[in-house]
């Protein structure tokens, strides 16, 4: 079977943003551990994040714009740290790699910015 576009003017195109979605969240069933406000949170964060995955935006901000309360918010976030997709320092998030190596657990921020640190120096 041979699939084509519905609409060839709307193909999509990898923006020059960084906010492509990486398929092995379905493939690699990444996706089955979000809750559903995790998920949208997820979404929001690789939107937003810069090439290295990192946004500052407050709560207040991210409540707002993907209509969610203070503790849905906080529960997509835990969702979401604890299966190793961000990680979260106030005020900053990144979104991780879903490579993850040999390792069992992801490096915390505090850890990838002290490691930048001490190779800066």
């Amino acid at each position: 079977m041979t699939k084509l576009p519905i609409l060839k003017h709307r193909i999509r195109k990898v923006p020059k943003q960084f906010s492509w979605i990486d398929h092995r969240l379905v493939r690699d069933r990444h996706i089955k551990k979000f809750t559903h406000p995790a998920a949208a949170l997820y979404l929001f964060l690789v939107t937003v994040g810069d090439v290295n995955g990192l946004s500052y935006y407050g709560d207040k901000s991210v409540m707002k714009r993907i209509c969610m309360d203070q503790s849905t918010l906080q529960n997509a976030r835990s969702n979401l740290v604890q299966n190793g997709m961000i990680a979260w320092q106030k005020p900053l998030y990144q979104v991780l790699s879903l490579d993850i190596g040999k390792r069992s657990q992801p490096l915390s921020l505090g850890s990838i910015l002290k490691k930048a640190l001490e190779k800066a120096a």
